[in-house]
């Protein structure tokens, strides 16, 4: 996991490095997924909520309640599939990067 959040990463690159750890933690559990031989009913939901996380990686820094949203829809499409845990776990813990959204009054 990537450690100084506040500095450019190592290839010089202006990319916020927790967009690049967002993309990264993604495409893994995406990758698991599409391996993962067993059905389950809520599989075309979190295959979605991937995709469009996917999505707003790519358009650089992402909506943080829209990334809570859809990790909070993952989690509960595979949640219980405990071959996808690692990489759920992984996403999740990108999301954290991004801090808490702001509080309502």
């Amino acid at each position: 996991m990537l450690r100084s959040l506040g500095q450019r990463q190592v290839t010089g690159s202006d990319e916020d490095p927790r967009v690049t750890e967002l993309r990264t933690a993604v495409s893994r559990l995406r990758r698991e997924l599409a391996a993962h031989p067993a059905e389950f009913p809520d599989r075309a939901i979190a295959e979605d909520e991937l995709a469009a996380l996917a999505a707003m990686a790519a358009g650089g820094p992402p909506e943080i309640p829209r990334l809570r949203r859809s990790l909070l829809l993952i989690a509960g499409a595979i949640g219980s599939v405990s071959a996808l845990a690692r990489g759920l776990r992984g996403v999740r813990e990108a999301v954290e990067l991004f801090g808490q959204p702001p509080r309502q009054s």
